[in-house]
């Protein structure tokens, strides 16, 4: 069996505890030595610690701290999501104020109130402009990485207070249960697939 990891495009201490948090709620893992600003461990050492934990499904945080280009976080992605041992999920694609115009597409977001939409948001959970993308400082790989399922939103574990880990991560754990309820469906369709 394939060890089935969420990725997250954020990799602060206000991140490391609202993932840690919502991780815990749902029984599976974060992996928390994944945290940095920028991600300060490879994507070779993730692997190793994302097939020896016993928890599924398996968060772990990417951060590139604006790096332009591909930087550390991003390098780090791709070596986690191409990693036969490993599916991917999906991704939590996080908003930032980036001045390099960094961008990727997402399915959707999720705002700071909790509505889903076709729109991006912004770094405080606000509906963007932007149909189906959103900017941020370590999204630049994923549109290449063909994951099935990216959704976007605010500042983890921010949000004008809204996603705080004392809070429950709200905003974060509902992105974190929309990436498991479509990798169901999917799993589900496949199944019918193989079976017809």
């Amino acid at each position: 069996m394939k060890k089935r990891v969420i990725m997250i495009t954020d990799g602060d201490l206000y991140a490391l505890k609202a993932v840690e948090q919502v991780a815990k709620d749902i029984g599976g893992r974060c992996i928390s030595q994944s945290w940095g600003n920028p991600t300060r461990i490879t994507g070779e050492e993730l692997v190793t610690m994302i097939l020896s934990t016993p928890y599924d499904p398996v968060l772990v945080m990417f951060d590139d701290c604006g790096y332009r280009g591909e930087g550390p976080g991003e390098r780090a992605m791709r070596e986690v999501a191409n990693h036969p041992g490993i599916e991917v999920l999906g991704a939590i694609a996080v908003a930032s104020k980036t001045h390099l115009a960094e961008w990727t597409h997402v399915d959707v977001s999720i705002d700071r109130f909790g509505e889903l939409s076709a729109y991006g948001v912004d770094k405080s959970g606000l509906p963007d402009m932007e149909f189906g993308r959103l900017d941020g400082d370590t999204v630049y790989v994923l549109d290449e990485l063909d994951l099935p399922f990216i959704v976007g939103i605010g500042d983890i574990g921010k949000m004008y207070g809204v996603d705080t880990a004392e809070r429950g991560a709200p905003i974060t754990r509902q992105a974190v249960q929309l990436i498991l309820e479509r990798s169901a469906q999917n799993a589900s369709q496949k199944r019918r697939n193989t079976d017809s």
